[in-house]
């Protein structure tokens, strides 16, 4: 089919991580002709799919142009309806112990990818009346030990959603959505069992982490008609933790 004859269409990076299958699945029941890009494969429910790496679009060297020239590609004449800046590096260590490489990474992942892919689609979003949905992390406010790579990326991309957010004015929206713990196959691989998993769950007020199907829906919300209104905002999906104090006593 083609790509112009599409009255929606999402771009979803990370589409291969557990939010981005979930974002997929959102977008392509909410009708929208669904572009997913990753640089693993991945079961995500899209009609396109690109792998590749997002350092290649901020590296400068060759492999840069013939990306960018599978993405306009994939996205055609039509028209951008949302970009979804999702996919992320979360390289964890002490501040002391992380090397250049893994700031590089992050950074060039989690903030430089998303600056060259609105640069890269702005036409196309502009065409499309689109909008773009930054996935950040309630690590862009509140972090702890270990994640002072990742929580520093996360704060630049709130900041680059806001910025871009006046800058770009009425031409594009963009918003940003900070997911707390979410059930996706990274975060349970990376505790030791079920307990471990309860015990994170309850210091949520709600009692529980999010699933990724409830993060798709905050995104498809805010590159919908509905949100029309709303641009440089940063929507929490944080089952109210970001509003909790912990404290000892």
């Amino acid at each position: 089919m083609n790509p112009s004859s599409q009255a929606k269409t999402a771009l979803v990076t990370g589409a291969s991580g557990g939010i981005g299958v979930a974002l997929c699945s959102a977008f392509a029941a909410a009708g929208y002709r669904v572009i997913g890009c990753d640089v693993r494969e991945g079961d995500a429910r899209m009609d396109t799919f690109l792998r590749f790496d997002l350092r290649a679009l901020v590296a400068g060297g060759p492999e840069r142009q013939p990306v960018i020239d599978r993405i306009l590609a994939a996205v055609g004449d039509g028209g951008l309806t949302v970009l979804v800046n999702n996919a992320a590096v979360q390289l964890r260590g002490p501040a002391g112990e992380l090397s250049i490489d893994d700031w590089r990474s992050s950074i060039d992942v989690n903030l430089l990818a998303p600056v060259a892919l609105t640069q890269i689609l702005l036409p196309a979003l502009e065409r499309g009346r689109g909008s773009i949905v930054n996935v950040a992390s309630i690590h862009a406010n509140l972090t702890k030990p270990g994640f002072v790579a990742y929580a520093t990326s996360k704060a630049a991309l709130v900041g680059l959603t806001r910025s871009h957010a006046v800058d770009l004015g009425r031409r594009v929206r963009v918003n940003a959505v900070l997911p707390a713990a979410t059930a996706t196959p990274m975060l349970t691989a990376g505790l030791p069992g079920a307990g471990e998993l309860d015990a994170l769950g309850a210091m949520h007020p709600l009692g529980r982490i999010a699933q990724p199907e409830e993060v798709a829906a905050a995104v498809v919300y805010l590159a919908s008609e509905a949100a029309s209104f709303v641009t440089g905002a940063v929507l929490a999906v944080d089952g109210g933790v970001g509003a909790r104090l912990h404290d000892p006593t």
